[in-house]
């Protein structure tokens, strides 16, 4: 399927407001990170966490699945392809690989907010699952810079796949 100049416009500006908008999430989650490994007092500490799973389920999964989905109808459907070029692949992969991580650390923020409600958890041990979703925030969102960077640059390099499709184009013209 091909599409038209004014809806390929349109499937990139979505994918592009995913995108940013999941970057932006991230930047958030990770803020709130930060303030509950470094917050001194325990109240600000136990009310990042609830906040932080609030972020993660209503914004950054849901961005991420449209940035992924988005982005996979405008590799189809456009001339740039979906396997021919190595940065169009780089990005699908980084982007998948980043929402794999996001459903598997589901679970670990999820508890991070209902341990946050109990008082009977020491801040030591909240401070110890803060650390690890810093980190995975940090390294997140670090990996998510990359698609946006080849996005912009575009770096040459046709996939075997996308060479061979090349050649036979040249071939039938």
């Amino acid at each position: 399927m091909t599409l038209t100049p004014a809806q390929r416009k349109l499937v990139l500006t979505v994918h592009v407001m995913t995108s940013v908008g999941l970057l932006g999430a991230i930047a958030a989650f990770l803020a709130l990170a930060i303030l509950g490994v470094a917050a001194a007092d325990e109240q600000t500490q136990r009310g990042v966490y609830p906040a932080m799973a609030l972020v993660a389920r209503a914004v950054i999964l849901p961005l991420a699945a449209a940035a992924l989905a988005i982005g996979l109808v405008q590799a189809l459907c456009t001339p740039w392809g979906l396997i021919r070029h190595y940065w169009v692949l780089l990005k699908l992969m980084l982007t998948s690989f980043a929402t794999a991580i996001l459903l598997i650390k589901m679970r670990m923020i999820g508890d991070a907010a209902r341990l946050a409600s109990d008082f009977a958890v020491s801040r030591a041990e909240l401070s110890s699952l803060g650390v690890q979703l810093l980190v995975h925030a940090a390294g997140g969102l670090a990996v998510l810079l990359v698609p946006a960077v080849l996005s912009i640059y575009k770096p040459p390099g046709l996939t075997p796949y996308g060479f061979r499709r090349q050649q036979g184009c040249r071939a039938g013209s």
